[in-house]
Order: C-alpha cells, then structure tokens, then sequence
C-alpha cells in the first residue's frame, strides 16, 4: 500500500493509531513488527441495547433498535475519557443484527435485547420473484442514519463501522429457513443454486453503497470486528455450512464465497466452531483471504489450548489467525505457538492489566 493510500487519524483515546494501524497491516502481510497485534476485548461480549432479555415487548425492542440518535449518543458517552490499548480501536457499529442483508430484500426482522432475527419469505420458488433489492426500506436506510449520525459525532473520538453483511448462503438461509435449505441442497439443487445466486448478485453495490458513505468522511473500511483498513475490508462466513458435508459446501458455499471476495483488499473469514472448521480446508486454498478468526464454542470447548492443532493448521497454510482467549491462558498459549500470524483477542477490561500483556507480547520472538 502506497502513503497516499494511507491517512492517519486522530482519536483522543487512542494517540498511537499510526503505530496500531501499522501492526494490523503485517499482520495481513503475515508479519509481525515489534510485536504481534492484541486487540483488548471478547468476541461473544455482547451487543446491549440496555436492559435485560424479555422484559421488553418485540415492538418496544425494534423501536429501541431504530433510535439513531439515542444509540449513538450512547457509544459516544460510553468511549468518552477512555483509552484504547494495543490494537483495540473505538468504532461505533450501525448493527440492526445479522439477517440484516437478507432485509435488505423484504424479510421482516424481530427484536431481541442483544441480536435480531429474520422470518423465511420464499415458502415455494414462485417466491424468488419477489427478491428484490430494496435500498429505501426501513432496514436500510436505519443503517444508513445510523451511519451518517455516528459520522457526525466522531471526528477525534472514534471510527464509524458499516453493518454485518451476510449475503450468499447465509442469506439464502434466512430467506428460505434453516431446515428447508438443508432439503434444498439435496432435493432441489438447481433452485438452492439460484437463490444463493440471487443472495450474492446485489452484494458489492450494496458493500460500495456504505463503503462510499465511510470513504467520502475519510472513515477507514471497519466493522464489526474491530479491524480498520485504508482499502475494502469484509468479514465473509458461513454459519450454515456447519449443517453440511465438504461435498456440498464445495458445490454451494465456495463459489459464492469466491465472488464475495475477489475485488476486497483484506478479507478475514469468520470460523464459527467445529462445525464451519471442518471445511478450513477449503477456506485457506483462496489466495485471497487473509486470515482466519476461530471462535471456539462456549462451555468445554471454550479453553484454547484444545485449539492448539487448528492454529498451527492455519499458520502452516501461511494465513493469518485471531485466537480469542483469557487472561490465564496466556502464558501457556505463548509456550507453545509461534507468534507468526498471531492476532490475540484478549477478555479483560483492566487497564494495568492490559498494559502488562502488551509488555510480555514484546518480549515474545
């Protein structure tokens, strides 16, 4: 990447953003600086509107949802006077919840305290006619305000992320339901072909759309998970494909992964659990991607040192890896793995305590 692709950005609560951007960027090089990069949260933290689960009625929870000047008050407040180590960068994100994409075409979403969830649409394939891309409905343009309102408040203080995109498979998934697209791919082949089809065809105008709205601010491509780039940064996945063989997700899944990627600059792929992992295979034979990010299940999966083998996989297909994992767990985690790769996610909110595993990360060759 050439300087004048590169701009630095002055946020209040993290002054060594030049030097952090510049981890990040070895890091999907696959090198290491002075030390591999740390980012200072958990992945399953969760997205709160406020409150707690069930207390609200759905209606009273979309409302809350769709409150774009409350939400981003709130970020704001919540990042004021804080300081951001390692490389944990501030960025507020327009999440109206995952089937967000599928939305987008006229699936109805319903509001949870923490996620949403979409209700399945095409009933019969006469129904895939009424897939439409629609960019002035509710669902997008809240995106949208969301965006512009956070822009408008975050010079000096923070990033602006666009929303989790979830076209393809996963999209397909949500418009026809999780069992019936199970069937599909074995009963009705050719129609689950153009569905998926149809979930991918509108994904780079509608990534370009948010992409020009962060780009035009001067906003770095971020979302979700936390990782700023200068150029076009996506997150692809595949939560269905925990359902399905190697066979069917080299049928449906990878071609349509191989579209979403193609034009992006950084692409991390999104590992959700042993399901998706048996298909890694595939995953790291695309040039293209960058990096993996493994998110182990809750419970007994949850210590990484059982993960252990599947990082050094990863690592010895040359792609880079975000290893979430606790506190006490590090040091054993540091024993035995080479830092090449190596992006850490690490659970602790204590700034001293932050501070003291950066400081053992730059002693780790």
């Amino acid at each position: 990447m050439t300087t004048t692709d590169w701009w630095n950005i002055e946020l209040e609560g993290k002054p060594d953003f030049e030097a952090a951007m510049k981890r990040v960027y070895a890091w999907y090089e696959g090198e290491v600086l002075d030390r591999v990069p740390v980012r200072f949260v958990a992945h399953n933290a969760a997205f709160n509107l406020g409150g707690e689960e069930g207390k609200r009625p759905p209606e009273e929870q979309k409302k809350r949802w769709f409150e774009v000047e409350r939400r981003v008050e709130e970020y704001a407040q919540s990042v004021a006077g804080k300081r951001f180590h390692g490389e944990t960068f501030p960025v507020f994100d327009p999440n109206l919840g995952p089937d967000v994409y599928a939305a987008f075409y006229g699936a109805e979403l319903t509001f949870g305290e923490v996620t949403s969830w979409s209700h399945p649409i095409v009933h019969d394939w006469d129904d895939l006619e009424k897939l439409q891309l629609n960019m002035e409905n509710e669902y997008f343009k809240t995106v949208e305000h969301l965006m512009q309102a956070a822009i408008e408040r975050c010079e000096g203080k923070f990033l602006v992320g666009y929303t989790d995109l979830h076209p393809s498979v996963d999209c397909a998934m949500a418009w026809r339901g999780t069992e019936r697209l199970c069937l599909d791919l074995i009963e009705a082949p050719e129609q689950a072909h153009r569905l998926i089809d149809i979930a991918n065809a509108d994904f780079h105008q509608i990534f370009d759309h948010f992409d020009s709205i962060l780009k035009a601010a001067r906003q770095p491509s971020v979302c979700w998970i936390g990782l700023p780039s200068f150029g076009k940064f996506h997150v692809p996945s595949c939560d269905f494909s925990a359902m399905i063989s190697s066979a069917h997700f080299a049928e449906f899944s990878l071609p349509a992964l191989k579209k979403e990627i193609v034009p992006m600059t950084h692409i991390v792929y999104h590992v959700d659990g042993r399901g998706v992992a048996r298909h890694l295979d595939h995953i790291l034979s695309l040039p293209e991607i960058n990096g993996i990010q493994w998110v182990q299940e809750m419970g007994n999966q949850r210590a990484i040192m059982q993960w252990v083998p599947l990082i050094k996989k990863i690592q010895a297909a040359g792609k880079g890896v975000i290893v979430d994992l606790q506190p006490d767990e590090l040091e054993g985690f540091l024993d035995v793995v080479d830092p090449r790769g190596i992006f850490l996610w690490v659970g602790t909110e204590d700034e001293e305590e932050q501070l003291a595993i950066i400081k053992r990360l730059e002693r780790w060759h």
